[in-house]
């Protein structure tokens, strides 16, 4: 019985390891890992593209480069939006200033007077 059991393990690996190993022993090459959808480039990221992105997983963790790739790529992207929030929120405010010291071109009336009503 012992033999046989055996003989059954040493089948067993064999096995295994014709099934891995595959063509001829030689274990084959993986293909990397890459990051197959990249965020747009032609116009700007959307929440969508980011809900999309998936990052290829390296041995130890996430690809650096891959994910230092994409965070260059929303900072800068959220750098133009904040400064371009900057930009109209400072028109605003001007346009505003503008309004408040510019005389009315409507005239009141005076002591409470109503147009048309002579006294």
């Amino acid at each position: 019985m012992f033999w046989f059991m055996l003989v059954a393990l040493v089948a067993v690996v064999a096995a295994v390891a014709l099934a891995v190993l595959g063509d001829g022993g030689v274990l084959r090459d993986v293909e990397p890992d890459r990051l197959d959808d990249r965020l747009p480039g032609e116009r700007p990221v959307e929440r969508a593209d980011i809900d999309h992105l998936r990052l290829p997983v390296a041995i130890r963790g996430y690809r650096m480069v891959d994910v230092d790739e994409v965070l260059d790529r929303l900072g800068a992207e959220l750098a133009e939006r904040d400064a371009r929030i900057a930009e109209l929120e400072a028109e605003r405010a001007g346009a505003q200033a503008s309004a408040l010291s510019t005389p009315s071109l409507v005239k009141e009336p005076e002591n409470g007077q109503a147009h048309g009503s002579h006294g």
